[in-house]
């Protein structure tokens, strides 16, 4: 199976869940899994993010899913810092996506569907309320974990509205890195809460 496959046919949800086809189309019918036909057809198609979800209610070890890459998404205006953190992110196996406007961000949100989300927030921005609300009204994104990129001011403010983290990017180069690996460490084993990175 093509890595940052979104979209599954049965065939590839039996060998990942080590299952028959037959078992797979028994949970579409049955509506425990979730997905659609191809019109004019009977074949079935299983988003990703569906299994995932079904795999995680079951107890089903994610197996080759995990294996697969991650994803991450900047939105930023461009900060001396944006370098290291792309370069942190691809060191830690993450296809980087960056966006330079919420409209962009929100087409590369839909298409890649990001395991973490940061987004540099001004102080003064009155949509900075909003980002993280917006982010998760997209049914594929309720889990992603959305994290303020910040110059070390309101941290606690952004999180009241509903950011995961705050990022400080004032920070030097090592210990940005070292906050980003923690942060994506903590993405991954799907930490509920706050992630307390100052």
């Amino acid at each position: 199976m093509a890595k940052s496959r979104d979209i599954l046919t049965t065939g590839e949800v039996a060998r990942i869940c080590k299952v028959a086809p037959r078992t797979v189309s028994k949970w579409f019918d049955s509506g425990e899994l979730s997905g659609y036909r191809i019109p004019g057809s009977k074949d079935r198609r299983i988003p990703r993010a569906e299994l995932l979800l079904f795999m995680d209610k079951h107890g089903i070890p994610r197996g080759v899913l995990e294996s697969d890459k991650q994803r991450a998404l900047i939105v930023s205006k461009g900060t001396s810092n944006n370098a290291t953190l792309e370069k942190t992110l691809a060191e830690n196996n993450f296809e980087v996506q960056s966006a330079d406007s919420a409209f962009a961000a929100g087409i590369f949100a839909e298409r890649l569907k990001p395991q973490i989300i940061f987004w540099e927030v001004e102080a003064d921005s009155p949509s900075r309320r909003e980002i993280p609300r917006n982010i998760r009204v997209i049914a594929d994104l309720q889990k992603t974990k959305v994290v303020a990129l910040t110059n070390g001011q309101q941290e606690r403010e952004l999180e009241d509205y509903g950011f995961d983290a705050c990022l400080n990017l004032a920070l030097d180069e090592s210990r940005l890195s070292s906050f980003i690996v923690e942060l994506v460490s903590l993405a991954r084993q799907r930490v509920a809460g706050n992630l307390r990175l100052a």
